[in-house]
């Protein structure tokens, strides 16, 4: 699983011109979801999104608060690309994307997961899945993390290999 994670000032989806969800300050997240992901990949992801200091504490220390802290929102994408590709044709490959169902899903219960994690539902927005988005990002910095499952999932949390014929 892979997440872009951007402090913004403001974000926002749009479909066909038509809002579907907006945010104020807080974080918008391109979430990526490869074939293999399982449920430790969500709750690593989660965990990380939810928890990452962005912002100054009190006294102006930086990297010390977190959208929960400061119930500030999170504003997830989903963005298949992020596992793309270029082939040899020079055209996109997502074969190391989820496919559609399993990824609706996958991604329905990682966004349950960051709003029980941020502990105000309200405070997670997130676009429309399968969509073609317009997405508004106020990056605030520009500050620009990404957070990426694979490398960190443990052996025995991946899933089985597939049988051979």
């Amino acid at each position: 699983m892979r997440l872009v994670i951007q402090r913004a000032s403001s974000g926002s989806v749009s479909v066909n011109n038509s809002l579907v969800s907006s945010i104020g300050p807080g974080i918008v997240c391109l979430v990526g979801l490869h074939a293999s992901d399982t449920a430790w990949d969500r709750e690593y992801c989660a965990k990380k999104l939810v928890a990452a200091k962005l912002w100054d504490n009190e006294d102006g220390k930086p990297w010390r608060k977190g959208c929960k802290a400061l119930q500030y929102e999170i504003l997830c994408v989903s963005q298949f690309t992020l596992y793309g590709t270029i082939n040899k044709k020079q055209t996109p490959d997502f074969k190391l994307a989820m496919p559609g169902d399993p990824a609706l899903e996958a991604y329905t219960a990682f966004k349950a997961l960051v709003a029980e994690l941020h502990g105000d539902a309200s405070k997670v927005k997130d676009g429309a899945f399968g969509q073609h988005m317009d997405v508004q990002i106020a990056n605030d910095g520009p500050v620009t993390l990404i957070v990426d499952s694979l490398p960190e999932r443990p052996a025995d949390a991946a899933p089985p290999a597939p049988s051979q014929p």
